[in-house]
């Protein structure tokens, strides 16, 4: 039987974040989920009078393929995946998984052939082609690394997941007509001191309609703008490696240093193309019910007082023309409990310690978005 907090998650993907029309073609893509859920996006997409496709996916089955992945043999399927994705109108992607740490002993080199002959252009087509909505589903192995129950966990999601997204949009517009207006950004914090530019890329507002949960708003840095160090303190986990501790010094917008808990892994993945050593992406995160990494990239680069900063391939929403097979998103805390930090716009103080300080961004703070 369908939950009925499933139906509402399903509702909220269809008809908020997708909004899908009648006789739109709407790509299900979905990665160790329960038959249910995928059942109760089907049964809206079919309400709204859509047509929905499904490619079913097992993280085992998927770490055997691409271990032993050839060229030829990705070339043909990149070929027809892609000749599928220009027909959606639409794609709902969920995954999910009870092993983070599935493609950890995929080979580095497989890894970056599967990101840049299949996945960055399948996602050069899908991002700016199509309505498109990601999320995270709820595992047993996703609340062990949240370090809560299971129920408690599922508790959390959904009420996560089907917030008010539409008040969250109007607070943002504050942000927003900030951002817009700035040049020069400045990080400090424990280990940061980083400077870039944002003058003339357009901000955007991330309230439930590309991701699920969501909670950011986003921006690029001029490319060669980068200065300084950053040092990020959450986990990061791609191909299944956690990465810690990891740490940026940037010349002229290139990432020249890059330490970790495995210096070599990083930098390999920094290496894949000449994109992937520049930014592609700033972000601050608001959302007000994730307040502490869960080690998934989706919730945890919309924690409240959180940034996010991002080497690879930006958007073409907000571009500054770096191209990447990569982006991927390194969270810094900057609330008071995990060592604090600051935010700058051309020399104005706008949040310290994770909460804003002009008054006409105090909507933003957590007690104001969860009233």
């Amino acid at each position: 039987m369908i939950h009925e907090k499933m139906k509402r998650l399903a509702d909220v993907l269809v008809a908020f974040s997708c909004k899908i029309q009648e006789g739109e073609r709407v790509l299900i893509e979905a990665t160790d989920v329960p038959a249910t859920f995928v059942e109760a996006l089907i049964n809206r997409v079919y309400q709204a009078g859509g047509y929905p496709y499904v490619v079913l996916h097992d993280s085992r089955v998927s770490r055997a393929w691409r271990r032993g992945l050839g060229q030829e043999q990705l070339a043909f399927l990149t070929e027809n995946d892609l000749a599928r994705m220009k027909g959606m109108q639409a794609y709902i992607g969920v995954r999910g998984g009870n092993n983070a740490y599935e493609g950890v002993d995929i080979p580095a080199e497989k890894s970056a052939l599967y990101s840049r002959e299949y996945m960055r252009p399948i996602n050069d087509q899908r991002v700016p082609h199509t309505k498109w909505v990601v999320l995270r589903w709820p595992t047993p192995s996703f609340a062990q690394a949240a370090e809560m129950s299971t129920e408690a966990f599922e508790e959390f999601f959904f009420n996560v997941c089907c917030l008010d997204y539409a008040k969250m949009d109007r607070a943002m517009d504050s942000l927003k007509a900030r951002m817009d207006a700035t040049d020069r950004v400045r990080l400090v914090g424990q280990g940061t001191d980083l400077s870039f530019s944002i003058k003339d890329i357009p901000t955007i507002k991330c309230a439930g309609e590309m991701n699920i949960p969501d909670g950011e708003i986003f921006t690029a840095p001029v490319r060669d703008s980068v200065n300084g160090v950053i040092s990020f303190n959450t986990a990061q986990m791609r191909d299944g490696f956690c990465y810690r501790d990891i740490v940026l010094h940037f010349e002229n917008g290139k990432i020249v240093k890059a330490t970790a808990n495995d210096t070599a892994r990083i930098n390999a993945v920094l290496d894949t193309d000449e994109g992937a050593r520049y930014v592609g992406e700033f972000a601050i995160g608001v959302n007000p019910y994730i307040t502490r990494p869960l080690n998934d990239t989706l919730f945890d680069e919309k924690i409240t007082g959180s940034i996010h900063f991002t080497p690879g391939a930006c958007y073409d929403e907000a571009p500054n023309g770096n191209h990447s097979a990569i982006h991927w998103d390194l969270v810094l805390l900057q609330d008071a409990a995990s060592g604090g930090g600051e935010i700058w716009f051309d020399d104005l103080l706008i949040r310290k310690d994770g909460l804003f300080v002009p008054k006409d961004l105090l909507c933003l703070n957590p007690e104001n978005l969860m009233a």
